[in-house]
């Protein structure tokens, strides 16, 4: 501190002091004994002052060690996917945030140079389709292929907020990897912007309420039943579709949620349905009954007919969680229940009378994500029933339709277990297995002969068995500045199988490929 302005201080607080004498000439009223030990004082004083503020510095300093230590390691990693991203309102400050009264304004994103490859030509782009990979025995099982792609590079904002005592969160998030033009890749590579999160969160006392388009409350979290990005597990990959085995959706939602203590939680969600028959994401589409082809196809999503399908009510999803604490190490566990309903319209009889029939299918998911070592987590998920096959990025279809009519849903289980490591100070190792079984369904058409469904004797060897991936990655922080963001280095490898249920006498009995991609990403702060 500066010792004019402590002596300015002490003028103020005894000014009598240096008060001139009422004399003539105006002749100092202390000696200059007086005067040398005034001086000596106030040196003393600025001297403690000084101490008092680099005690202080330590201690802020301190406090910020502590904070970083026990912060999980899963939470840092997915900062890299998700950057800008701070837990609630004030908990963290980006030097790009606009704050106007009560309200904060934060940027958010990155941006992505991209080189991804496979052995085999898959035509899928940055992101794979797991469940159409080629065999060798057509000519793109037999050639590789290598891009390059910045559409992974992703903008958004959040805005913070409170308002008579609750917590507001507006969030908004996007990337390029909307719908291509086909000649993408001819001259100029316009990558299509596209939503992906836009949402509003309220939360007040024990009590949250969230509306919009977020990743679906099945999806496995890190952290309690948070809605954002980085406290939700969809790996650490490369792959815009992840994991072969993952639980994942983004789509609208009514999600409420109680947080009856600090470190449990319990959520209901009402989600956008879409009774699906397979055909997108690489899913193979079940068989359907000669009479009701077209019918049945214009009443569930087969993946090109957008908005038709005829759904019931939302997909109902309720989830716990629980996050307690071994020491300073974290271990997240949670279990979720699925609940959906299908139905059709068909005519029957002559003349024609219309009939209506229904399902309901439940699948439940066991996760857990334990940090077992300092920086070491361990990972299990666990997805298990029928009615599901759309939420494995629609590997499998949801149900089949039998020649009277009925509705028989599709058994379906999937995992993906593995561990992310932090390694070094600014090195993030990561490894994960993936897998996805449908289970067989099938039924007889109305001649009584020709079989129908799923993964019958003679059906298409697009209908998968079994779709399998292993993956190992690797995140570099090559530099990181607070104030300026940072610049990562991303490797990623992963093999991927797949089976179908039935191959013609010669014809191959799996499709396999290697696929790698190097990222270069810098990160806003």
């Amino acid at each position: 501190m500066n010792k004019l302005f402590i002596l300015m201080l002490l003028c103020i607080a005894d000014p009598m002091q240096f008060r001139a004498a009422d004399t003539p000439g105006g002749a100092p009223a202390v000696s200059a004994k007086e005067l040398q030990q005034l001086r000596e004082q106030i040196a003393l004083q600025a001297e403690q002052i000084q101490k008092l503020q680099h005690a202080i510095e330590e201690q802020r300093n301190l406090i910020d060690r502590e904070m970083r230590a026990s912060t999980p390691v899963n939470a840092a990693a997915t900062k890299i996917q998700a950057p800008g991203q701070h837990e609630r309102p004030n908990s963290g400050a980006s030097p790009l945030s606009i704050n106007i009264g009560k309200t904060t304004f934060t940027p958010l994103g990155f941006v992505d140079a991209t080189l991804f490859g496979r052995s085999t030509n898959s035509g899928s782009g940055i992101g794979t389709n797991f469940g159409s990979i080629p065999y060798n025995t057509s000519p793109t099982g037999h050639l590789s292929e290598m891009n390059f792609s910045t559409q992974n590079s992703r903008i958004g904002f959040r805005v913070d907020s409170n308002f008579r005592g609750a917590n507001v969160l507006g969030y908004f998030e996007a990337d390029f990897l909307g719908n291509q033009p086909g000649n993408v890749f001819v001259s100029s590579n316009s990558d299509t912007f596209r939503m992906r999160n836009m949402f509003l969160d309220v939360r007040k006392s024990k009590f949250e309420v969230l509306a919009g388009q977020d990743w679906s409350m099945a999806v496995p979290n890190r952290r309690g039943i948070s809605p954002l990005p980085s406290d939700i597990f969809y790996t650490q990959n490369m792959d815009t579709n992840y994991q072969a085995g993952l639980v994942w959706s983004r789509q609208t939602q009514f999600r409420f949620v109680a947080h009856p203590t600090g470190n449990f939680a319990l959520g209901l969600s009402l989600e956008n349905p879409q009774q699906y028959l397979g055909g997108s994401s690489g899913g193979s589409s079940v068989v359907l009954p000669s009479a009701f082809v077209s019918t049945a196809g214009g009443q569930f999503n087969n993946g090109s007919n957008s908005y038709a399908a005829a759904n019931l009510h939302p997909d109902i999803i309720f989830k716990e969680a629980y996050d307690g604490h071994a020491g300073s190490k974290l271990m997240h566990v949670e279990a979720v229940g699925l609940v959906r309903t299908f139905r059709f319209a068909y005519g029957a009889g002559k003349p024609v009378a219309y009939q209506t029939s229904s399902a309901t299918a439940a699948s439940g998911e066991l996760n857990a994500n334990l940090e077992v070592a300092e920086g070491f987590h361990l990972i299990a998920n666990t997805f298990f029933g029928s009615g599901n096959g759309r939420y494995v990025f629609g590997q499998a279809p949801d149900a089949i339709v039998r020649a009277d009519g009925s509705i028989s849903p599709v058994h379906t289980y999937s995992t993906v277990d593995g561990f992310e490591a932090k390694a070094a100070k600014n090195t993030l190792l990561y490894g994960y297995y993936g897998g996805i079984y449908v289970k067989r369904n099938t039924a007889a058409d109305a001649n009584g002969t020709t079989l129908i469904g799923y993964g019958f004797a003679g059906s298409p060897n697009s209908q998968n068995r079994a779709i399998q991936e292993g993956t190992f990655g690797a995140v570099q922080t090559l530099w990181k500045n607070e104030g300026y963001g940072s610049l990562s280095l991303i490797a990623q490898y992963s093999y991927l199988t797949r089976n179908p249920w039935y191959a013609a006498i010669g014809a191959p009995k799996s499709a396999r490929t290697n696929m790698y991609w190097i990222d270069l990403r810098y990160t806003l702060p």
